[in-house]
C-alpha cells in the first residue's frame, strides 16, 4: 500500500509558494487529487510513473490524454535526440516544416493547409479568428456539453471563471447541446440575423454522435454559410489516426489538432479548407489575417516528434488505435462489472467512449458526489494506480491492466462499505477535488 507522501508533501508546498494555482496546468493541481496523493513526478516509462517519494504507479492520465505510445517511447526519443544535434530554431524555417506540412496534409483528408503551433488553445483561436475574417461575422456557437476549448478570452468568457475579461466579449459566443440538432437549428434562427461567424465543436468527447448529427451539424453550417470548426486537439489521432472526422464521415472548413500527435511532445496544428487558410498567408490580395505566429512553433525536434508518431499510427491496419480502444473497453467493462457485483452501480459506473472512458459518482439523491470520487481515487493511489478518467496508450501491458482491475475492486469495495456506513466523508484524508471551472476557491 503506498502511502509516504513526504517529499511530494514539501515539493507541494514549495510550488504552491511559487507557481499560482501550483502547476503550470489546472488539472494538475492540488485541488483536483486527493491529499493522499503524489504531487511531483521523476520520470516514465511505458506507462508508469514514478514520483519522488520513489512510488511506483500504473498511469491512467498519460500526459493528459497527450501521451498515446507511452512515456520515453523509444523510436519517438530517437528521433528527437538525433534532431537536437543539428540545433532547434533558425532565422528561416528548417526544411521539416514543410516536410511534416506535406505529411500531415496527406494524413487528414480536410487539410488542404496546415498551420503548426505549441497549444490547443493558440490552434482554436486562431480558427475563430479565421471564420470571422473570412465570413465578416462575429457570433461563435460552441457546444455547450464539452468542457474546454481555449485559455482566450473568446471561450473563458463564457464559463464560471471570466474574472478579467471584458463582459462585453461573452455576448460574442452562445451555446447549443451536443447530440441536439434541435438546439443548434434554434439558435442559427435566433441569431442569424446577427451575424454567425462559425460552430465549433468537439466531433465526440465523452459520447459518439447519433442519428446523424454530426451531419446534420455540417449541413445547417453549409446551409447558412457558417464556417464549421472541429476541435480535434483531443481526438484527432486518438479516435483514429486520420481524425475522429475520418472515423465518423463528416468533414468540417477547419480543424485543431494537438494533445496525441506527437506523443507527449508540444505541438498543435491547425488545418483546413485553402481558401480559409490562405487569409493567413501571403498568395492574396485581400485584407491580412495575423493568423498564427510563434517562434517555436516550428522546433524541429518537436516536428520529427510528430513525423513519427504519425508514421506508427498508420501502421499495420492502424494497430495503435484497435489496441487503445480494446484496453479501454476491458477496463471499462471490468469496473461496471465490479459495482454491480458490489451493488453500488447506481453510486458509480465508468461511461464514455472507449479510447477515453471516465467514472461517474452519484450520491442518493442521483447528484454527482465528488467526495465518492475522490475517495475512489485516494484508494487507487494506495493499490499503486494513478487516475483521473481512463486514458489508454499503447504502453499499458496486461500486467498494467490486471493491477489496474485489481485496485479498481478493492477501491470499489471500500467505496461499498463506506457507502453502508454512511461515513463516505471520514474515509477521505482532505478535502474533495473540486471542478476546474468554478467563480472562487
Amino acid at each position: 500500500m503506498i502511502t509516504n507522501f513526504t517529499n511530494s508533501n514539501i515539493l507541494r508546498k514549495k510550488a504552491s509558494d511559487l507557481i499560482p494555482g501550483g502547476a503550470h496546468t489546472y488539472s494538475k493541481g492540488d485541488d483536483q487529487f486527493p491529499l493522499l496523493s503524489p504531487h511531483s513526478i521523476v520520470k516514465g516509462k511505458g506507462a508508469r510513473i514514478w514520483d519522488v517519494d520513489g512510488n511506483e504507479f500504473v498511469d491512467w492520465g498519460m500526459g493528459l490524454t497527450s501521451v498515446l505510445l507511452g512515456h520515453a517511447y523509444e523510436p519517438i526519443i530517437e528521433v528527437i535526440t538525433k534532431e537536437l544535434c543539428n540545433g532547434v530554431n533558425f532565422i528561416r524555417p528548417s526544411f521539416i516544416e514543410a516536410e511534416v506540412a506535406e505529411q500531415f496534409v496527406e494524413q487528414i483528408d480536410s487539410a488542404e493547409m496546415v498551420k503548426f503551433a505549441k497549444n490547443g488553445s493558440n490552434a482554436t483561436t486562431s480558427a475563430i479568428k479565421l471564420a470571422r475574417a473570412y465570413t465578416g461575422k462575429n457570433l461563435i456557437l460552441r457546444c455547450a456539453d464539452q468542457p474546454f476549448f481555449s485559455i482566450d478570452d473568446w471561450f473563458i468568457s463564457d464559463t464560471e471563471v471570466d474574472n478579467g475579461i471584458p463582459k462585453t466579449t461573452s455576448g460574442h459566443i452562445k451555446q447549443f447541446r451536443y447530440n441536439d440538432i434541435s438546439s443548434l437549428r434554434a439558435q442559427i434562427a435566433r441569431y442569424k440575423e446577427d451575424g454567425i461567424a462559425c460552430v465549433i465543436l468537439e466531433p465526440a468527447a465523452t459520447e459518439e454522435p447519433r442519428d446523424g448529427f454530426l451531419q446534420a451539424v455540417r449541413d445547417e453550417c453549409t446551409k447558412h454559410n457558417i464556417i464549421l470548426i472541429f476541435d480535434e486537439v483531443v481526438s484527432g489521432f486518438r479516435f483514429h489516426p486520420k481524425g475522429a472526422q475520418f472515423l465518423y464521415n463528416v468533414i468540417p472548413d477547419l480543424s485543431t489538432f494537438g494533445k496525441s500527435m506527437a506523443n507527449g511532445f508540444s505541438i498543435s496544428a491547425l488545418a483546413g479548407k485553402k481558401e480559409l487558410m490562405e487569409l493567413g498567408g501571403l498568395k492574396h490580395d485581400k485584407e491580412r489575417v495575423f493568423l498564427l505566429s510563434t517562434t517555436y512553433g516550428g522546433e524541429t525536434h518537436h516536428l520529427r516528434a510528430a513525423q513519427k508518431t504519425m508514421q506508427i499510427l498508420n501502421l499495420n491496419d492502424y494497430e495503435v488505435t484497435q489496441y487503445i480502444w480494446s484496453v479501454g473497453k476491458r477496463v471499462k467493462d471490468h469496473y461496471n462489472q465490479c459495482a454491480k457485483s458490489l451493488g453500488i452501480e447506481k453510486q458509480t459506473s465508468m461511461a464514455g467512449i472507449d479510447c477515453r472512458p471516465f467514472f461517474l459518482f452519484f450520491n442518493e439523491k442521483g447528484e454527482p458526489d465528488t467526495v465518492l470520487r475522490t475517495l475512489f481515487v485516494q484508494e487507487m493511489i494506495k493499490y499503486g494506480v494513478l487516475v483521473q478518467g481512463l486514458v489508454p496508450s499503447f504502453s499499458h501491458t496486461e500486467s498494467d491492466i490486471i493491477q489496474t482491475e485489481e485496485a479498481i475492486y478493492h477501491s470499489l469495495k471500500t467505496l461499498t462499505q463506506a457507502i453502508e456506513k454512511k461515513n463516505v466523508s471520514n474515509q477521505l484524508v482532505g478535502e474533495a477535488v473540486k471542478p476546474v471551472f468554478r467563480r472562487y476557491n
